[in-house]
């Protein structure tokens, strides 16, 4: 499976038009809830500067603006994916709040111990070097400072995986196939998906690049997961 950045940053760049509403379609909405759920994590360490990882179009960004007295830095490798995200963030006039950066979250511009937190939202199963990248968000967070990841997982219960593989093999191509310019890059994502080491799997990774107090939670019947680390 092709990882290399430039290769990952076309093909967000190919999808950005369509990226918002496919989430939707094939996460039935379900995505914005984990999100907020994100915002709630993040709110209990009453943080003042946050960095956003994968941003995106900027969801997750969006959801942190809500926290008072903070800032987000959104940093992302598709610059289409960065365009839409800024329209949102002007349409809702978190310009202040939210800056936007490209960049390479394997080789961040940014100090040591310099975030409170740093979220990142389907991201990670990117990365051309998964460790690397972990040690980096690691290397910028403050001591003590928390790390949220919400990624794509498997079910573990039999039958539910049996219906997640229904869904993901018939469903998603479909639909993909309907609306999106590359319905390619939703078969790359969909296999990313099944290859990534979810559960605790990644927790053992997490652990291993010097992260602690490492929890996660299955969504969705085990169809994405959110994972909880400190520094």
């Amino acid at each position: 499976m092709n990882k290399n950045k430039n290769h990952i940053r076309k093909m967000f760049d190919s999808i950005s038009d369509e990226y918002d509403f496919l989430n939707n379609v094939i996460t039935i909405g379900q995505h914005l809830k984990w999100k907020s759920e994100i915002v709630e994590i993040a709110k209990s360490v009453n943080p003042k500067l946050i960095l956003d990882l994968a941003t995106g179009t900027s969801d997750i960004a969006i959801n942190l603006s809500q926290i008072k007295n903070c800032k987000i830095i959104g940093v992302d490798i598709s610059n289409d994916m960065l365009s839409k995200a800024q329209k949102k963030i002007d349409k809702k006039n978190l310009s202040e709040i939210i800056s936007l950066k490209t960049g390479d979250a394997q080789n961040l511009k940014f100090n040591d111990n310099k975030f409170d937190i740093v979220t990142i939202g389907y991201g990670i199963r990117n990365f051309e070097q998964l460790e690397a990248g972990l040690k980096e968000s690691h290397r910028v967070l403050k001591d003590d400072g928390l790390l949220i990841i919400l990624e794509t997982s498997v079910p573990s219960n039999k039958f539910l995986k049996f219906l997640y593989n229904i869904y993901t093999l018939t469903f998603i191509p479909v639909i993909t196939r309907l609306f999106s310019n590359n319905p390619a890059a939703y078969n790359y994502l969909e296999k990313s998906a099944k290859e990534f080491p979810y559960g605790k799997n990644l927790k053992n990774i997490l652990l291993k690049v010097g992260f602690s107090e490492v929890e996660f939670k299955p969504k969705m019947l085990g169809a994405s997961t959110i994972y909880t680390s400190k520094k």
